[in-house]
């Protein structure tokens, strides 16, 4: 009898000690999810997704409005290739403005092509896990961008090129520039060429996205009046300390 309560006194003794562990366990996991500061990984996560929601947003319709690409800094230029043939096709009437008309139809191009982004990167920014966007937060001023860029530009590169396709046509661009490499080639001694503008115009009209909205993440990050409500205030306190 005394060694069945002895045995039985063990057996509580363990199972009050393993509980002890396991809420111990708990409160650890608790307390890990919430910073100096009372900030949950959730809020941490939700701050930063609505910060790139913002950041989205504003490259999209900056981008895909009328002279979104053509008249500002993410301004799409012909490629070398496609330079050497309008210089070359200044001489030649009909050809003198070469370069300009094709400038113009390649960036109207792209801002019918950029309506096509957001609804990508949304789905990348609410797939990000509360782990992803604590690294984001903590990380190089343009982490988020660095994670979009990765998770979408694949996705982004199919959407945007048909449409570039269909726009380059609509604007006569395609029929422009084949006349123009056409001519080009009936050169004596020019080399033959015919360089891609559907590639080209799609690289750059995505190096132009990403570039604007790594600028939006920047200034988020640096300006505290860009963070427009309470809870992007607190989540991006986090990474000025």
């Amino acid at each position: 009898m005394k060694k069945i309560k002895t045995l039985l006194f063990f057996s509580v003794l363990f199972t009050v000690s393993v509980q002890a562990q396991g809420f111990k366990g708990l409160l650890n996991k608790a307390k890990s999810a919430i910073t100096d500061d009372g900030l949950s990984q959730e809020d941490a996560g939700n701050g930063l997704k609505q910060a790139l929601d913002l950041g989205v947003d504003e490259a999209v319709s900056f981008l895909s409005a009328e002279d979104g690409y053509y008249k500002s800094a993410y301004k799409i230029l012909l490629p070398k290739e496609a330079q050497v043939v309008a210089n070359k096709l200044k001489a030649i009437p009909g050809f003198g403005n070469v370069e300009a008309n094709l400038v113009e139809k390649v960036n109207r191009a792209a801002e019918d092509a950029a309506s096509k982004a957001k609804p990508i990167f949304i789905s990348a920014i609410k797939q990000m896990s509360f782990k992803d966007a604590m690294n984001i937060l903590m990380g190089d001023k343009d982490s988020a961008t660095r994670y979009l860029e990765k998770a979408t530009y694949d996705q982004l590169y199919s959407a945007f090129k048909p449409v570039i396709v269909e726009s380059l046509e609509k604007v006569n661009a395609s029929s422009y520039w084949n006349s123009a490499v056409t001519q080009y080639n009936k050169i004596p001694f020019a080399k033959k060429t015919n360089p891609d503008l559907d590639d080209h115009v799609t690289r750059q009209a995505l190096a132009g996205m990403f570039g604007l909205v790594e600028k939006k993440e920047e200034g988020i990050r640096s300006d505290k009046s860009l963070r427009t409500n309470d809870l992007l205030q607190k989540v991006f306190a986090q990474q000025d300390n």
